[in-house]
């Protein structure tokens, strides 16, 4: 039996806060240990995550972030950017809840600066202003995934939308160029060093970083469409998603996820520690 893997993405209501949240039950499934490893790419993206059952263990594997030196396994786990790619094991059966936010949008409504959380993981409690701890800890009582889904749209839509803010568009690129263009004519002062310190502010991570994401999201993605097309070109995939040639693409995908691009590409259609790759591309 498969397991449960689902990806929820958030309403009208939340675009520009809320990235998706993704949901992963093995509970019953008996995966052998090899497939009980989760690999995840470098993300901009705020995490918290709820564990309904079971935990993870962080991997020391050369070229990933780092095993953290907090402890891991507490109720609500909040995690910063990461600049580098994770590998996790699961020694057992789990059911998980991970919401992902946008950086900005996070910072925004809590206040938390995320430059001194990037590649950091923390017992969520300890990070979250009170409203959005006590809202953790009720998320952490829910029965089950639609009582929580519930809670997280009960609690941020109000939020969010008591702010006013643009919303940009739902991939990496379109909300890279929203925050941009709002660094840029910010009432602050504009000088180039000035746009650079606003944006790690508000997203924790410089925009070299965050527009090397979104060049990866969109390689990502029409990889995805070239495999139903007939096959893939590597060189014209870098050609046209913003590389300077192939070897770009390849040292980036390899700093961003791990692995070469062909070896990734191998590795989502085959083996069940990407899923989490899968999830975003289907």
């Amino acid at each position: 039996m498969e397991p449960s893997t689902r990806l929820w993405l958030p309403p009208l209501a939340l675009a520009g806060c809320v990235r998706g949240v993704m949901l992963r039950d093995t509970r019953g499934r008996a995966l052998p240990a090899e497939q009980r490893d989760n690999y995840f790419p470098a993300t901009p993206l705020v995490s918290l995550f709820w564990w309904a059952e079971g935990r993870s263990e962080w991997l020391a594997t050369p070229g990933f972030s780092q095993p953290p030196a907090a402890p891991v396994h507490v109720p609500v786990l909040f995690a910063g950017p990461f600049t580098l790619p994770s590998h996790t094991r699961n020694p057992g059966e789990i059911s998980a809840f991970k919401l992902l936010m946008l950086p900005d949008a996070f910072t925004a409504l809590t206040g938390v600066a995320l430059d001194r959380h990037v590649n950091q993981i923390h017992d969520a409690l300890a990070v979250l202003p009170p409203d959005w701890q006590g809202w953790a800890a009720q998320m952490s009582a829910a029965p089950d995934d639609a009582a929580r889904l519930t809670l997280l749209q009960d609690f941020l839509v109000p939020r969010w939308q008591a702010l006013g803010t643009h919303r940009p568009g739902h991939r990496y690129a379109a909300w890279t160029e929203a925050l941009a263009v709002r660094a840029a004519t910010s009432a602050a002062g504009r000088s180039l060093r000035q746009l650079e310190r606003r944006i790690k502010a508000w997203a924790g991570l410089p925009m070299r970083e965050l527009r090397a994401v979104s060049r990866a999201e969109s390689a990502f993605y029409a990889v995805a469409a070239a495999e139903g097309d007939g096959g893939v070109n590597w060189a014209e995939i870098a050609a046209g998603h913003d590389y300077a040639d192939q070897s770009h693409l390849c040292r980036e995908t390899r700093r961003l996820t791990g692995f070469s691009p062909e070896d990734l590409r191998r590795r989502i259609a085959t083996e069940e520690a990407f899923w989490a790759y899968r999830l975003w591309r289907d």
